[in-house]
């Protein structure tokens, strides 16, 4: 039964979005006034059917699961993008990277860059999940994408993802890698904990006296691992990225004399704001995330440092990793990259 039930759900996920809609017509989840995208209802009912909410899973498990959920939901990386697998120095030697440019571009000129750090909880999410969202962005934005991929929890826990994304960056931005790029022409992004990883980084550079980069593209960024924002309470349930998942990606990244709530672990409270780039912030409004987004905006924005918004209060947590099913996924990544775009001209 359980079976037959998947099924159904996975071809209701497939239809057409007006189909879709009519199908929940009447019944779509709401929270907080944010009425839930009716694709991201569909996506967010067939994965409550296929995991347990209550039974987090093992790490290899949840690792195979982001790799299906990316191989059978998101459309793959535009066949004209130029990809080369490379290494980039990491904190304790090199680690992989891809590297997309373009149609008609080379991969080692120097030009417009954005370094990418993949989400996954810390613990899993590699290049080959996040390719589509890589290539689609640089294909759209005509930016060179590096995604790095830095060290796995709890084979490596905090701070060694952390220490790689600044050891890559000190080596790209210094002229040490193959990759001709300066400060000034370069932005760090990344989603989820990607986008924690980014948010920490900017910490990193102004504590350590670094130049920082031309911006930070923080996609559904988890920035405060107090976990008590009132979305993260009303959404503990979410099935796209309940509280019970939360706590098992954080439980196996941080030891457990660390404090979450350092500035490097949860940005939201570092008090280097003032001295950042401009940022462009992505956010879901059914994302237990949505209150992180939100909050990170206005302390940036308080502190003097031009927020651009992509609010999207009907989606999910991971949608621009869905666009096979969610076409809000895509317009946001065309949304990134005009600002990726914009930023570079300026």
């Amino acid at each position: 039964m359980k079976k037959l039930l998947i099924l159904l759900g996975l071809i209701r996920l497939m239809l057409p979005e007006s189909l879709v809609a009519l199908i929940y017509l009447g019944r779509r989840d709401v929270v907080d006034g944010r009425v839930i995208d009716p694709k991201a209802q569909a996506a967010g009912d067939l994965v409550s059917l296929i995991r347990d909410a209550n039974a987090p899973p093992s790490v290899e498990e949840s690792r195979r699961q982001i790799s299906t959920m990316a191989a059978k939901f998101d459309a793959p990386c535009p066949r004209d993008v130029i990809k080369i697998d490379t290494t980039m120095p990491g904190a304790e030697g090199d680690l992989p990277a891809r590297v997309y440019v373009p149609a008609g571009q080379t991969p080692t000129d120097a030009q417009p860059t954005l370094l990418f750090l993949h989400g996954g909880g810390w613990i899993q999410g590699d290049l080959d999940t996040h390719d589509g969202l890589c290539g689609k962005l640089s294909a759209r934005s005509g930016v060179r994408v590096i995604s790095l991929a830095y060290r796995l929890a709890p084979e490596h826990p905090f701070p060694a993802a952390a220490d790689d994304a600044l050891a890559c960056y000190e080596a790209l931005s210094s002229g040490r890698t193959p990759f001709a790029v300066t400060p000034d022409m370069l932005i760090v992004g990344g989603d989820s904990a990607g986008g924690n990883l980014t948010a920490g980084l900017m910490h990193d550079l102004v504590v350590g006296g670094l130049p920082v980069p031309k911006g930070q593209l923080l996609i559904y960024p988890a920035v405060d691992a107090s976990l008590t924002s009132d979305s993260m309470k009303a959404l503990a349930q979410q099935p796209l990225l309940p509280a019970k998942r939360i706590d098992f990606y954080l439980s196996h990244y941080l030891p457990p004399e660390q404090d979450p709530l350092t500035p490097r672990v949860s940005p939201l409270f570092s008090d280097t704001h003032d001295m950042q780039p401009p940022a462009c912030i992505v956010a879901g409004g059914h994302d237990p995330l949505w209150d992180d987004a939100q909050g990170y905006g206005d302390k940036l924005h308080a502190a003097g440092v031009d927020v651009t918004r992509l609010n999207y209060p009907g989606q999910v947590h991971a949608f621009m990793s869905l666009t096979k099913v969610i076409p809000q996924g895509d317009h946001a990544i065309t949304a990134c990259a005009d600002w990726l775009k914009e930023r570079f001209s300026g």
